[in-house]
């Protein structure tokens, strides 16, 4: 791949999750709401064109039980899921440096994550060119349950950087 090749990352914010009394957090699971969310937040992804090549999805049962009913709608099969602990908790820096991680071999990520991170992360990343109605919608309402960024950037994963992409949509299940 040359350091001209567009490049996609989706973000997706795990679905509405329980609290069931005496689970860790790492442990909780989808809630009944989330288990709607999910997979129709996987109907929106592939309406929208989104086939990811690689999925970055968070260890915590929640984000895996998003990914796995969204993952249900979509027309293809992602070559490569990665389980990753760090996107767990992770503040926005913390999941930019593992998204430099990702092998040049794929253009179209989904990250399954996490708030803070994934809100904060969607505001650094998007630069000049983003679409401004978007933007203003993410920093209006938040990134809330099962919501989606798109946000594209040309070259290399290792220069994802603040300002580097532009957010093309934002989705929620509201919308």
């Amino acid at each position: 791949m040359s350091a001209d090749t567009p490049r996609r990352i989706t973000v997706l914010r795990h679905a509405k999750a329980d609290w069931p009394d005496g689970v860790a957090d790492h442990e909780r699971p989808l809630a009944d709401r989330g288990r709607h969310q999910a997979p129709e937040a996987g109907q929106w992804l592939a309406a929208s064109g989104v086939h990811p090549d690689y999925v970055l999805c968070s260890t915590a049962l929640r984000t895996r039980e998003t990914w796995k009913l969204a993952a249900h709608e979509l027309p293809t099969r992602a070559r490569k899921t990665v389980y990753e602990d760090r996107v767990y908790e992770a503040s926005p820096g913390e999941i930019i440096a593992v998204l430099q991680e990702t092998p040049d071999e794929f253009t179209d990520l989904l990250l399954v994550g996490h708030n803070p991170g994934v809100l904060g992360l969607t505001q650094i990343l998007a630069g000049d060119g983003s679409e401004a109605e978007a933007l203003e919608r993410l920093r209006l309402g938040g990134f809330p349950t099962a919501a989606i960024a798109m946000l594209s950037f040309t070259g290399p994963w290792k220069g994802v950087e603040p300002g580097s992409a532009q957010l093309d949509a934002f989705h929620t299940p509201k919308d």
